[in-house]
């Protein structure tokens, strides 16, 4: 849960004497994240420790695995004003929230130009808030139609034709993995419909969008998946990792996720692999682009920090792209800059695939903006969830449900 105000200040105390005050000799910056697999994050701290050359020294603090509990200490210390943060490896749905709290500082000058520098523009719309840039492009992240090439002779361009294709394949081998559990995965998948459609769930900050056609249009298609023989039957609790073991059982031709699940394939399910290909998330509407979801992380610079310079200093220096190729090789996470993608570590770390999520990032499509995200996200997923709800020759219902939640959820203002 979000923390309240009072519990922030009660604890406001205790989480200042963490700041680690630093009496002579180079300051000790503090870098929060989520920690990645391959060590990515420590060593990439501690190469621009040693390009500091002594005027700072970088320490990576681990969240916890999971985004929500990620998010919630952070929200518990920035809310206390704790002065021990001073870099933050912020999920791309954090922005809104954490600039407009006043919780991370705005990157100006020759910094933004620096760190924008070849970054693809969506990347760039998810640190941003106002017209005002308040991350570094760290990593970025999107999802891809796996398919198996053995079943089919051409990957499907749209929703309609997957579905098509999964018909003829049959029930048994035919299935189509998503997320459709009641998380955030399924904001995602909503989002990127919705997009995808041509519409918006929002317009600005605060502004309940989600046009009738488009929205109707992506609902409509959801509820077709759900409601069909080539739903995984399981379906309403499905998450990235039950469509990668879905999908490595052998009985599922299709699947909406992540590049991770290439390298899981290749090691739990080598006969998976061998017939693996990849291909853009699939268009809702013929002759209309999809609008691939967007993840990742940017680097903030805390509020808060005692040294503020020398953590934008650092964070310029993370965000490199000698960094950011570090963490495609070592965790597979792709960069945020097109010109990256020419490089053999990119490369190597998506074979055969690496133009298709080039592509998908840069028609990637950021989702909402929202200063109240965690409220906005829940308002979709209670609207939607279970997704089987979804009458696809009448989906009315659901959008008028999703429009009075996504109404209530921004008119919160955000709590601390």
């Amino acid at each position: 849960m979000i923390a309240t105000l009072a519990i922030a200040i009660s604890t406001a105390g205790v989480l200042a004497a963490c700041g680690g005050d630093d009496e002579g000799g180079a300051p000790e910056l503090r870098w929060f994240g989520a920690t990645q697999p391959g060590g990515a994050f420590e060593e990439a701290a501690k190469s621009c420790t040693e390009d500091a050359k002594g005027r700072y020294r970088i320490k990576f603090d681990p969240l916890p695995s999971q985004a929500d509990a990620q998010r919630e200490q952070l929200v518990r210390r920035l809310g206390a004003e704790d002065s021990s943060i001073d870099i933050i490896a912020m999920d791309v749905i954090w922005t809104a929230e954490f600039a407009n709290a006043g919780w991370i500082r705005e990157w100006k000058g020759e910094r933004e130009k620096t760190v924008t520098a070849d970054a693809f523009e969506s990347v760039v719309r998810t640190a941003t808030f106002k017209d005002k840039l308040y991350g570094a492009p760290f990593n970025s992240n999107t999802q891809l139609l796996w398919y198996r090439k053995d079943r089919v002779k051409q990957a499907p361009e749209t929703w309609d034709e997957m579905f098509e294709e999964a018909e003829r394949i049959g029930a048994k081998e035919g299935k189509i993995q998503v997320q459709a559990n009641r998380y955030e995965g399924l904001t995602v998948w909503a989002t990127a419909m919705i997009a995808s459609a041509g519409g918006s769930v929002l317009s600005g900050e605060e502004k309940v969008s989600l046009e009738e056609e488009p929205t109707k249009l992506a609902l409509s298609t959801m509820g077709r998946l759900a409601n069909s023989p080539f739903a995984d039957p399981g379906i309403a609790t499905s998450t990235e990792d039950t469509a990668r073991l879905g999908f490595e059982s052998g009985g599922s031709s299709f699947m909406i996720n992540y590049p991770f699940v290439f390298g899981s394939a290749k090691e739990n399910a080598p006969d998976v692999f061998k017939q693996m290909d990849a291909a853009k998330y699939p268009a809702v509407e013929k002759g209309r682009e999809s609008a691939p979801p967007l993840g990742g992380f940017n680097l903030g610079v805390g509020a808060y920090s005692k040294h503020p310079k020398e953590a934008f200093a650092a964070a310029e220096c993370l965000a490199r792209s000698e960094n950011q190729l570090l963490l495609t090789e070592k965790s597979g996470l792709p960069p945020t800059r097109s010109t990256l993608f020419d490089e053999p570590q990119v490369k190597k770390a998506y074979p055969g695939f690496s133009e298709v999520i080039k592509e998908s990032i840069a028609d990637g499509t950021p989702r909402p903006a929202a200063v109240a995200y965690q409220d906005l996200s829940l308002a979709i997923q209670r609207a939607i969830h279970p997704v089987g709800k979804i009458d696809p020759d009448n989906p009315d219902a659901v959008l008028k449900e999703l429009r009075e939640k996504v109404e209530q959820a921004v008119k919160v203002e955000g709590l601390l």
